[in-house]
């Protein structure tokens, strides 16, 4: 080796942050929070340490909690009081979601993106209307066609409650075109739409499910979520939401897929969005409980990774103590 081939000068302390390719901000962080009409108190997640459901009343508390620490976008989820076959509570005027929007953009300074799907909110348990005979159906079990006006519904009620953007999740062929159009209809045409432009089928939902009550009373997502064998499938998916008007693209799971957000990084110049979701900060925290990895070092390699792979902002339940952290 020559003198000229030494590329450990540049990392050395005071050189090593000047030549740094890749920044972690608070500002390219987007904190989950569930919001649970049925408490009056915050209830632990077992399986998402450091994770709260919080009641409507004290969702202003739980946000500024959030922007205290630099984060200043958050993602709300909600539990209803009561579910349907419809998931009717999702668009209602007084839902939880649309109640918490209120509150939070009334008294605070967070940026709010709503989280627009059915699961949620049905007694099934699924992202949209059933087929007839479902329970039973070996194969397809959402109605595709009929799910899309049931989430524009919804996504206008967001809108009305003053949230920012809307990230319709539910992977129903069509859903960005709706939305957007419900959206303008209604003089809404400013409010953004984050699409889970390609969301995968995943085994790290898991602790997710259990936070948002969301999980399918039968059955699986198979048929309407991604297969996660599929890589090029990401492309035609978020090349349709794109061309339905989409302004930011998500791709969910992130560190299991991070091949997926290169490509879409490379063929689209929108901002793209990656979901660490809760089965990653669930595997990372357990590991930690063990003694086996240091979970802050863990948690900013990780979101380092998907800001490497191209995405410009995370969704994550790491976001308040990486941001804390600085």
């Amino acid at each position: 080796m020559t003198n000229r081939d030494r590329p450990r000068r540049l990392r050395r302390d005071g050189v090593r942050s000047l030549v740094s390719e890749t920044g972690l901000e608070a500002t390219d962080l987007v904190a989950p929070v569930f919001v649970d009409a049925t408490t009056d108190e915050r209830i632990p997640i077992k399986s998402m340490p450091g994770q709260e459901r919080v009641p409507v009343d004290g969702a202003v508390d739980r946000v500024e909690e959030v922007v205290s620490t630099g984060v200043e976008a958050v993602m709300l989820f909600g539990i209803p009081e009561s579910k349907d076959a419809e998931g009717s509570r999702a668009w209602a005027q007084d839902g939880v979601v649309q109640r918490a929007t209120r509150a939070i953009t009334a008294e605070t300074d967070a940026t709010v993106i709503t989280d627009v799907c059915l699961c949620e909110y049905t007694d099934h348990g699924h992202c949209g209307v059933l087929e007839p005979d479902a329970r039973e159906a070996p194969t397809l079990t959402v109605d595709n066609d009929a799910t899309l006006d049931l989430l524009a519904r919804t996504a206008v009620s967001h809108a009305e409650a003053g949230a920012e953007m809307v990230a319709p999740s539910s992977m129903t062929d069509g859903m960005v075109g709706v939305i957007r159009e419900g959206l303008d209809d209604a003089g809404f045409d400013d409010v953004a739409i984050m699409s889970y432009a390609a969301k995968y089928e995943s085994a790290f939902y898991g602790p997710f499910r259990d936070a948002a009550d969301g999980a399918p009373a039968f059955g699986d997502r198979r048929h309407y979520q991604m297969d996660p064998a599929n890589g090029r499938e990401a492309l035609r998916e978020v090349r349709l939401d794109v061309e339905q008007g989409a302004d930011v693209l998500m791709i969910k799971p992130g560190l299991p897929y991070l091949d997926v957000v290169r490509e879409i990084r490379r063929e689209f110049d929108h901002p793209v969005a990656a979901y660490n979701v809760s089965g990653e900060y669930a595997m990372l925290h357990a590991a930690a409980e063990k003694g086996w990895l240091d979970l802050d070092a863990v948690a900013r390699e990780s979101l380092l990774s998907l800001k490497r792979a191209g995405a410009d902002l995370i969704v994550t339940y790491f976001a308040e103590d990486v941001a804390a952290d600085g």
